[in-house]
């Protein structure tokens, strides 16, 4: 039962905060064009790189090492936000502006608390603070946006995260900064704040490649349909956040991994069949959404799949095998995506989405087995 009511403080602060921040995304997309929406996404998209490149205490490490009560919290937030700190100076100096600076500092914080209130099972405190982010993203995104257009839509997204800074003071009192605690774990940590950041590369690289090829336009439609996909895979990160501090705890989650499963096979089939029926009567500027939503929705059960054997891999704290899928991944969508979508435009690169994500999952199924097979693992 507890296990249960645990699920659902973790879904309610997602789903709640994600249908708040979808409308505000959603009503920002219908007022604004297309260009102008890609060129935010845009924007976001060297915000979240330069976030992971600052960061080094990634959440799961953080989630991992909590969960087994290790009190490294405060040396990683140190750390990270001296990164941070000059991950701002260095966009104020590329980019001449410093909302993106704040956003970096605000997306660091975010990833620090989330990490610690998750691997301490504190699920009651993570949906306190998931809710009062995302509330406050459409007052502020929306309210600064009105007075000072998409410069005030990063600055309202940077100060959404000014409640969580009042953790990160907490952790720094309740534990001293330690560095040895590093050095005894750095394998582990290098190879998960690689797998971090070369994820969030994964996971932004295809805004920087259609900006500059395929243009505003195109990245506008691409982020629509990608915001869609998001609120899709808001399951898979529910039970993702539940099974990485309890499977790292030595829990047995496996009816959790099946459902999740099952629930994505219900959402491919939604996705593919019923959302492209409904877009554009919402969203008649974006005409190249239906096409996208289609192929992008094939991505939803290999996307589950990823996350419960990189649930597992973090666990075993085995980060090599993370790291090693994600780079097969990258080094497939970046070239597939420049090639395809020269080729077939927003559409290939849609394709290159999902053939990236089904050779990431099926890479994490032959190591998992692989692994299981050398330490005589019976399922």
């Amino acid at each position: 039962m507890s296990g249960i009511k645990s699920l659902a403080r973790i879904g309610t602060g997602d789903i709640i905060g994600n249908a708040v921040s979808a409308i505000f995304w959603f009503y920002l997309a219908i007022i604004i064009t297309p260009e102008g929406f890609g060129e935010l996404h845009y924007l976001l998209s060297i915000v979240g790189i330069v976030t992971y490149v600052t960061l080094i205490g990634s959440q799961n490490t953080i989630i991992v090492y909590t969960a087994k009560k290790i009190p490294i919290q405060s040396t990683f937030n140190f750390i990270s936000l001296i990164g941070g700190i000059l991950g701002f100076v260095v966009l104020f100096f590329m980019f001449n502006r410093i909302d993106i600076g704040f956003l970096v500092l605000g997306y660091i914080i975010n990833n620090l608390v989330i990490g610690e209130l998750l691997g301490k099972k504190e699920f009651n405190h993570y949906l306190k603070y998931i809710l009062i982010q995302k509330i406050l993203t459409p007052i502020l995104g929306l309210g600064l946006f009105f007075g000072f257009g998409i410069e005030g839509v990063i600055y309202g997204l940077a100060l959404s995260y000014i409640a969580f800074s009042f953790r990160i003071v907490k952790s720094f009192r309740e534990n001293r900064i330690n560095f040895s605690l590093l050095s005894k774990r750095k394998g582990f940590i290098f190879n998960n704040y690689l797998s971090a950041l070369t994820g969030t590369f994964h996971g932004q690289v295809d805004k920087l490649i259609i900006m500059p090829i395929l243009g505003g336009l195109i990245l506008g439609n691409y982020s629509l349909s990608l915001q869609i996909i998001n609120i899709m895979t808001i399951v898979t990160v529910i039970f993702y956040k539940y099974i990485i501090p309890h499977e790292s705890s030595g829990h047995n989650v496996i009816k959790i991994k099946k459902l999740l499963i099952l629930s994505n096979i219900g959402l491919t089939f939604i996705g593919f069949f019923i959302v492209p029926l409904i877009l554009p009567t919402i969203f008649p500027k974006y005409v190249d959404v239906i096409d996208i939503i289609r192929i992008m929705s094939l991505s939803l059960v290999p996307m589950s799949i990823a996350k419960i054997y990189t649930s597992k891999f973090l666990a075993l704290e085995k980060s090599r095998f993370i790291l090693i899928g994600l780079g097969i991944s990258l080094s497939i969508m970046i070239p597939t995506m420049i090639v395809f979508g020269i080729w077939y435009g927003v559409t290939g690169v849609a394709i290159s989405y999902v053939v990236a994500s089904v050779t990431q999952a099926v890479y994490y199924v032959i190591m998992s087995k692989k692994w299981d097979k050398e330490n005589n693992i019976e399922k």
